[in-house]
């Protein structure tokens, strides 16, 4: 599906060719277009009864293309690099929360500091990790479809 997507984005943008402000980035338009046709994608799937869904096509075995497997791999380097870029304190509430799936609590208590503290910290590092991977919203949205379901 997230093959399609793409495709259809490089369709409409031959085909808006001549209405597009060239002065602007084609690259930042067609991200634009991808990620709002992967987020249509997303909504429009929920409509559907899951377990239709799950027996029909999620259950059907994963054939990842090389390809897919050198984005996956990127982008999961490219995480990881963004997360190491945290301040020391921010990447273990961070770390703690999201990979050892600790609560704001819990976190609380080990570092002996207020519950809005680890919230700050939390939205502090998925801003960075925002900033950071901006350019691969794409490839999660479609990396986290597949994986999700």
């Amino acid at each position: 599906m997230a093959k399609e997507i793409v495709q259809d984005s490089f369709i409409n943008l031959w085909e808006k060719r001549q209405s597009i402000d060239i002065s602007k980035s084609v690259k930042s338009y067609l991200t634009t277009s991808i990620r709002n046709k992967c987020l249509n994608y997303l909504r429009d799937t929920k409509k559907f009864n899951t377990d239709i869904i799950l027996s029909d096509v999620l259950f059907q075995e994963v054939n990842f293309e090389q390809s897919d497997k050198l984005i996956e791999k990127e982008l999961s380097n490219r995480i990881n690099n963004a997360i190491d870029k945290l301040p020391e304190k921010c990447k273990e509430i961070f770390v703690l929360n999201r990979f050892e799936n600790l609560k704001y609590k819990e976190i609380a208590v080990k570092f002996n500091i207020s519950i809005k503290t680890v919230e700050t910290q939390i939205s502090k590092a998925l801003k960075h990790l925002r900033e950071k991977l901006k350019d691969y919203l794409v490839f999660i949205i479609a990396l986290l479809e597949i994986f999700i379901e």
